[in-house]
């Protein structure tokens, strides 16, 4: 039995409303679920129970008002009777706690996991405690960013993870001092408190800027999916989407040196970027090679500035999709892999989109909250 058709006949039997044939059917279904495996949804004997007590309080309400609803109940036995309303308490149950799940973490939410796998919901207005696992105070929410403090009683490492959207960036001072500014669809795995005498290390996925605290007795090493950026103190940026074929490292100030986990660091593979260049790591080939480019290029996004210089229109597209939290489908292929310039600040998409039709004739439409390129 179909779950949407076991939720139909359960309605009618709580309603009274059930046929014979109906209610043989539902019976049947014990037949085919162990009642066992449903225990582990119920969070705590007191859940249970109290789900139980609305169940009950539900049918006897029923069953008082409609001759006719007891009737229906009656022509079961004892024990289908005790069968069916266990399972009504887990079918409510689980809808009760997929209500709750939806009203904690809802759609396209800024969220922090916590080291005991707890997730909390981040309100960009918000001003929040970050907790560890024994209650302690370890960081604060001031609005768009979260700042954590030393802990000088953490004896072990205990991981933290940030996620932002699409359409959203944030800010995070972790425990040392450094400051990672998230870009959207975005996440960030880092510990509530680095150890003395260990490397810094933490875990990108999408794209951050990185104004790492200097250290030189704990190098600082950000791991983005096959590669890994050390540093002891300096100002970059990296892109490491999971859909991307490269990841790319654009040095600010300072120093790093990027090595692939393969090769690990100091192998003559291990390259060193100088302030003003760019690593693009390829993830097909296990190859980085370096540009010298123009930073301000790839850091105005954290003022919210979209700059394009010689960028596929492909690209282009992924990225006004992350920054908008829109989806673009692309019919002109002949766009793809041709070259654009562009530069747009804090606009609304329909805005950018009129740009680029007014300066590169591209034509679009909004269908069903998705933008099509002709």
């Amino acid at each position: 039995m179909q779950e949407n058709e076991f939720k139909k006949l359960l309605d009618k039997y709580l309603d009274g409303t059930i046929s014979d044939h109906e209610l043989k059917l539902l019976e049947k279904f014990k037949d085919d679920v162990n009642l066992a495996n449903l225990e582990p949804h119920f969070k705590s004997k007191a859940h249970k129970k109290a789900v139980k007590d609305a169940l009950w309080t539900s049918i006897h309400s029923q069953t008082q008002d409609d001759s006719r609803k007891r009737a229906a109940i009656w022509k079961i036995s004892a024990a289908a009777a005790a069968f069916l309303a266990l399972l009504a308490t887990a079918y409510l149950l689980l809808q009760n706690t997929a209500q709750e799940t939806d009203m904690i973490i809802p759609e396209n939410a800024i969220t922090l996991q916590l080291e005991n796998g707890d997730i909390q919901v981040i309100s960009e207005d918000g001003e929040v405690e970050v907790l560890d696992k024994d209650g302690n105070v370890i960081g604060k929410q001031d609005g768009e960013s979260i700042k954590y403090s030393e802990v000088s009683s953490k004896r072990e490492l205990a991981y933290n993870t940030l996620t932002v959207p699409q359409g959203k960036t944030f800010q995070l001072q972790l425990s040392d001092g450094t400051i990672a500014y998230l870009n959207a669809g975005s996440s960030i795995k880092y510990p509530v408190q680095f150890m003395e005498g260990a490397q810094r290390q933490i875990y990108v996925q999408g794209e951050a800027f990185l104004d790492v605290a200097k250290d030189p007795n704990h190098p600082f090493v950000v791991n983005t999916n096959g590669l890994n950026v050390r540093v002891l103190g300096t100002q970059f940026n990296v892109s490491a989407y999971p859909e991307d074929e490269t990841t790319e490292v654009v040095l600010v100030e300072g120093a790093v040196s990027l090595y692939t986990e393969e090769d690990g660091y100091g192998s003559e593979k291990n390259v060193k970027l100088e302030p003003g260049f760019k690593g693009s790591f390829d993830k097909t080939s296990n190859h980085i090679d370096t540009s010298k480019v123009i930073t301000s290029l790839y850091t105005s996004w954290i003022n919210g500035k979209l700059v394009f210089r010689n960028m596929t229109f492909s690209n282009i597209m992924k990225k006004l999709e992350r920054h908008y939290d829109v989806t673009i489908v692309n019919n002109n292929k002949d766009l793809t892999h041709d070259l654009f310039n562009a530069n747009f600040g804090k606009e609304p998409i329909e805005n950018v989109l009129m740009e680029l039709k007014a300066n590169y004739g591209i034509d679009y439409q909004i269908l069903d909250e998705k933008i099509i390129i002709d």
